[in-house]
């Protein structure tokens, strides 16, 4: 078995570790192959109620291995190919009704921005750096960069990122909207989020994100129509009506009782 992406698990929490450190978790042909593979075994089952993406090494991830597609022999045809296959394991994560936390520590660039922001909450070192750098060596972006960027921070921060030689810090990224928080232990605080998710109303967080994520994708009526069918459903739900009753109980209130008669 691969050991470039290290997938463990701990009852509903499923969690994926990147694990090419001394590439920078570069991902190459093989880990992009495992990337697909796992996270479509991981959307795929009920069982997992969160996702924890972590890396080892001082990089989160590099973003596509140049180097190893620069010696391989690699053609264009190639590269798109393998695109196609790491991009079939982000759609798998990101359309799924499966909430991801990433921990990130160390450097993203290129397509490891694609890959953290696969992630819907993202908690980042205040030692993390992000930078683009597509274009420094004649390439275009890729892994989800071009859409899940711009969502994530706009449009114009979005192209300023892409079309510069530019190296955020992690309090920009957090101004931005390309983190969610910033922690000095983003593993330790990753998991209390993941662990919050599995402790709590576990169905309805992965399905309030999924319908986050689909909403810019379609009309709006489409949109609303999920929404009604989505919230009828969980209240069919154990999880929903335990929790509806509950709520119920603690809002009632003692009856005012009637002022007396005045003679």
């Amino acid at each position: 078995m691969s050991d470039s992406i290290l997938f463990t698990r701990d009852g509903g929490l499923a969690r994926l570790t990147f694990n090419r450190p001394a590439s920078l978790n570069a991902m190459g042909f093989e880990m992009g192959r495992r990337w697909r593979d796992l996270a479509r075994e991981i959307a795929s089952d009920d069982a997992v109620g969160a996702v924890l993406i972590d890396a080892n090494g001082p990089a989160f991830c590099a973003g596509g291995d140049v180097i190893e597609m620069a010696t391989s022999g690699a053609s264009g045809a190639d590269v798109t190919e393998m695109a196609g296959i790491i991009h079939d394991g982000i759609r798998a994560l990101v359309e799924s009704s499966v909430p991801v936390v990433a921990a990130v520590e160390g450097a993203v660039a290129g397509g490891g921005l694609g890959l953290m922001l696969t992630a819907d909450y993202v908690v980042a070192s205040p030692r993390a750096k992000f930078v683009s750098r597509y274009a420094n060596i004649g390439l275009t972006p890729d892994l989800g960069v071009s859409t899940l960027l711009a969502a994530a921070v706009g449009q114009t921060r979005a192209l300023r990122l892409l079309l510069q030689d530019e190296t955020i810090d992690a309090d920009t990224a957090l101004g931005w909207g390309l983190v969610t928080e910033v922690a000095d232990d983003p593993g330790a605080r990753a998991d209390e989020i993941a662990r919050f998710w599995l402790t709590n109303a576990t169905g309805a967080f992965g399905h309030a994100k999924r319908l986050i994520r689909a909403g810019g994708r379609r009309a709006f009526a489409d949109n609303l129509g999920d929404e009604a069918r989505t919230i009828g459903a969980r209240f069919d739900t154990e999880e929903a009506r335990t929790r509806v009753a509950g709520f119920a109980a603690a809002s009632r209130r003692p009856a005012t009782p009637a002022p007396p008669a005045s003679d």
